[in-house]
């Protein structure tokens, strides 16, 4: 007997739930389904949204031979048999190829049907839980159309979850309480496939005639499904979100996102971008705070988790409600732009080292003038090259430490 995940599987688009980006009424992909002239396709998203059942409808309705092929297990040889088979009786119309998970090909891989997606004998739609962008053959991304599809809410879940309760139930009768079935909507991280497992597995294990409660989903899923590898673009993602809720004083997101990826085993990332925001947000808006964090950090390593949670908690609530700058940041860009794109010219003569015999000879210092021999340990002199002498690269953050600052030199300055 197939999965129940396989036997659930919707056969026309109006059956499909969630992606009515995609698919709602009017959508680009409805509109390919309804014409039957479909172009090459990139299918980019979560797994168990719906990239497969899309791409099954897709081959229905195009008058196309269907291959698929699983690029975890496939290989060029595949491919070979493929195009050996375009010149077939049953192939005039062309071949349609569906290529799963097309990020564990390589570039030689997918080269080999480059020639044969330019002059159209195959028409190729591949699927990848990866960025495309990042694992994808360029030349196959500039002739195909990306489409990205987003993880179901729970709300759709449960249609999902009924019907697969429906079809068990053609079987055998079963049940499953209104609570049992918003749980298991909430634990399956988006993903229907996992959602319908969880209710086959449920029906599998039933051993009387009683709903399955509550209680019993809760014993069968020991931890929500979190869609978490520290090496592809979700985390990147997750990181990237919780830098922006720090930067943007947001503490509930940012501990949100925190969660996540401890909740995924990663204490070595968050703590780095820790270390990195107190320097590029919060900066000289509170300069301690580099410090402070970096202590959390130490403290979070020490510790390992799960009491890791608790200093690298403190370090994200401090940067999150600190005040913000990103001055020093800004300043350091400025003077790397210059480095890599102008003749700065060459160190003021004053300014070089003058402590070895000889340089005097060299006009080696011998103008410079030693500030802390001056009043307020400040004179006027020129310190950058000739060539940018009157550059600006450090401007004094909108915040009341840097304000300070700025008062404080112009009082001496003047």
């Amino acid at each position: 007997m197939k999965p129940l995940a396989d036997r659930i599987r919707p056969d026309s688009i109006d059956e499909v739930f969630g992606q009515e980006h995609l698919i709602g009424e009017g959508k680009i992909l409805r509109n390919i389904i309804e014409t039957g002239n479909i172009p090459n396709m990139i299918f980019y998203g979560p797994p168990g949204t719906g990239k497969t059942t899309i791409a099954n409808i897709l081959a229905k309705v195009s008058d196309k031979k269907l291959y698929k092929l699983n690029a975890t297990n496939a290989s060029v040889s595949d491919i070979k048999e493929i195009i050996s088979d375009l010149d077939g009786f049953d192939s005039m119309g062309g071949v349609l190829l569906y290529l799963d998970e097309i990020q564990n090909f390589n570039k030689k891989q997918q080269q080999s049907l480059l020639s044969f997606i330019e002059d159209g004998s195959i028409t190729l739609i591949a699927s990848t839980t990866e960025n495309p962008y990042f694992y994808v053959y360029n030349a196959i991304l500039s002739r195909s159309s990306v489409f990205e599809f987003k993880s179901l809410g729970a709300e759709d879940i449960i249609k999902a979850i009924k019907r697969a309760i429906a079809i068990l139930n053609e079987e055998s009768p079963i049940s499953f309480s209104d609570e049992a079935v918003m749980h298991i909507s909430e634990v399956c991280g988006g993903d229907v496939r996992s959602a319908i497992n969880i209710v086959e597995l449920l029906a599998f294990s039933k051993m009387d005639d009683s709903e399955v409660a509550l209680s019993d989903v809760e014993e069968a899923v020991f931890k929500k499904s979190l869609r978490f590898d520290k090496s592809d673009d979700n985390h990147y993602d997750i990181l990237s979100a919780f830098q922006k809720s720090i930067r943007g004083s947001d503490p509930d997101a940012a501990l949100h996102y925190l969660a996540r990826l401890l909740e995924g085993g990663d204490i070595k990332s968050p703590i780095r971008r820790l270390l990195v925001i107190a320097s590029e947000d919060i900066g000289l808006a509170y300069p301690q705070a580099a410090g402070i964090v970096n202590s959390l950090c130490n403290s979070a390593l020490m510790l390992g988790l799960p009491e890791a949670r608790i200093p690298l908690a403190e370090a994200v609530i401090l940067l999150a409600t600190s005040p913000k700058s990103n001055s020093a940041i800004c300043a350091i860009d400025a003077a790397i732009a210059d480095i890599k794109g102008k003749d700065c010219g060459d160190i003021p003569p004053h300014l070089k080292d003058a402590h070895y015999s000889g340089a005097a000879k060299l006009g080696r210092g011998l103008t410079y003038k030693y500030p802390h021999s001056f009043p307020n340990n400040y004179v006027k002199q020129q310190y950058l090259p000739d060539n940018i002498k009157n550059v600006k690269y450090y401007e004094y953050g909108n915040n009341k430490v840097e304000k300070a600052i700025e008062e404080f030199w112009k009082k001496i300055k003047e």
